[in-house]
C-alpha cells in the first residue's frame, strides 16, 4: 500500500487512482481540469470522505490556475463557480465542503496580493490539506489502537482504509495500527451493496498487508455476531451531527443495531473535519440518492424486472446512543458527545 497512493500531483496535474476498476486494474485519472475532478467524485472514481476532500481541494486549484480573469473580482466569482460544481457533486460527505471553505478562505486573505500569488497560495493550500490528512490517519491509529484487545475480531462495513483518505485509512488505519503493535487481530468485512465497497477494496487492502480477513455478504453480519464470532465493530463516516449520530455508508445502521444487541462495542474513526457543528443531529444531514441500475443491475447484467421502483440511498444515519466511543485525530469521544466531540474541537 506505500507505493498505491489514492491521488497524486504530477507535473500540475491530479492524478487521481480509479476505485472503480479495483481490485482487478489499477489506473490513474489525468485531471488537468477541474471538470475532471468533479467527474471523478461523481462516478466514485475517488470516494471516501477525506480523499473527496483533498480532491476537492486540488481541483478548485486546478480550476482557478486555468482563469484568465479581467480582475480580482472576476477571478472571485469564477473561483466560487468552481466551488459550487465541486460541492454539489455529492452532498452527505461534509469533508467535501470543508475542504472547499478552506481554500475560499485562503483566497479571500490572499486576493489583494495579485491574482498569480493567489493562485500559488490555492495549490499551497491543497497540498496542506493532503499532508494534513496524512498525518491525521496517523494518529486516529494511535488513539484507535489502544481500543482494541489483543486477537480481537473486528467486523467493518465499507471502504475506510486508505483508499478513502489520503494516508493509511480512517477505520482501517485503526486496524493497521492494532495490526503493526502485533495484535493478531483478524478482519471480518461486509461486502456492502450495492456497490460492493468491502468487497472490492476493503478486502483488497487487507490482502495486501496481510492482515487476516474475511469476507461476508450484508445479511450475514448478525448470524456471525450470534455465533461469537465478532469482538468489536469499527467504521468511518461522511458526515458527523454535533450530538454524535453518524452518517456513514448504507448498511451502517443495521450493523449497530445489530452490535447493540450482541453487547459488542461499536466504534466510529473519523478526523475532526467529518464532525458538522453546525448541525444539531442527524435529521439535518443530507443524504445522496443515487442511481437506481446501482441495485438493478449487477456486473452490467440487469438482475431486476423492468418497472421496478428503487430506493438507492448511499448513506444512513447511525444514533449517537448506538456509538461507543468517536475516534478523531485529537483523541477519543464518548457519550455524551454534544460536551466530548466539542471540547476535542475546543469549542
Amino acid at each position: 500500500m506505500e507505493t498505491l497512493e489514492t491521488m497524486r500531483w504530477v507535473d500540475g496535474c491530479l492524478e487521481i487512482l480509479d476505485q472503480t476498476l479495483l481490485p482487478g486494474k489499477t489506473q490513474y485519472i489525468k485531471c488537468r481540469q477541474y471538470t475532471t475532478v468533479c467527474e471523478a467524485i461523481r462516478r466514485l472514481s475517488v470516494r471516501g470522505a477525506p480523499a473527496i476532500g483533498a480532491a476537492a481541494a486540488y481541483g478548485l486549484a486546478l480550476g482557478a490556475a486555468a482563469l484568465k480573469p479581467a480582475g480580482s473580482e472576476e477571478f472571485m466569482a469564477g473561483v466560487e463557480q468552481i466551488a459550487r460544481d465541486l460541492t454539489a457533486t455529492r452532498p452527505t460527505a461534509v469533508n467535501l465542503q470543508w475542504a472547499v471553505d478552506r481554500m475560499l478562505g485562503v483566497l479571500r486573505d490572499n486576493i489583494t496580493g495579485g491574482i498569480e500569488a493567489a493562485k500559488e497560495k490555492l495549490l499551497a493550500e491543497a497540498h496542506a490539506i493532503y499532508r494534513e490528512d496524512l498525518e491525521s490517519n496517523r494518529r486516529m491509529g494511535q488513539f484507535g489502537e489502544k481500543l482494541i484487545p489483543h486477537g480481537a475480531a473486528i467486523l467493518t462495513h465499507c471502504n475506510a482504509g486508505a483508499l478513502a483518505t489520503a494516508g493509511i485509512g480512517t477505520a482501517l488505519g485503526v486496524i493497521r495500527a492494532a495490526h503493526q503493535a502485533g495484535k493478531n487481530i483478524s478482519v471480518y468485512a461486509d461486502e456492502t451493496r450495492p456497490l460492493l465497497q468491502g468487497a472490492r477494496l476493503t478486502t483488497w487492502e487487507m490482502v495486501q498487508e496481510q492482515i487476516p480477513v474475511t469476507l461476508l455478504t450484508d445479511n450475514m453480519a448478525g448470524f456471525l455476531m450470534a455465533r461469537g464470532k465478532v469482538d468489536l465493530v469499527i467504521v468511518g463516516a461522511d458526515r458527523i451531527a454535533a450530538n454524535g449520530d453518524v452518517a456513514n455508508k448504507i448498511g451502517t445502521y443495521g450493523v449497530a443495531v445489530l452490535a447493540k444487541e450482541h453487547g459488542l462495542p461499536f466504534y466510529v474513526a473519523a478526523p475532526m473535519s467529518t464532525i458538522d457543528f453546525n448541525i444539531s443531529g442527524g435529521h439535518e444531514i443530507p443524504i445522496e440518492n443515487r442511481d437506481e441500475q446501482e441495485v438493478t443491475c449487477f456486473a452490467g447484467r440487469r438482475v431486476a424486472p423492468e418497472g421496478v421502483q428503487v430506493w438507492n440511498p448511499a448513506f444512513d444515519v447511525t444514533p449517537a446512543r448506538l456509538v461507543t466511543a468517536i475516534i478523531t485525530d485529537r483523541g477519543v469521544a464518548r457519550p455524551p458527545y454534544q460536551e466530548s466531540l466539542a471540547a476535542l474541537a475546543g469549542k
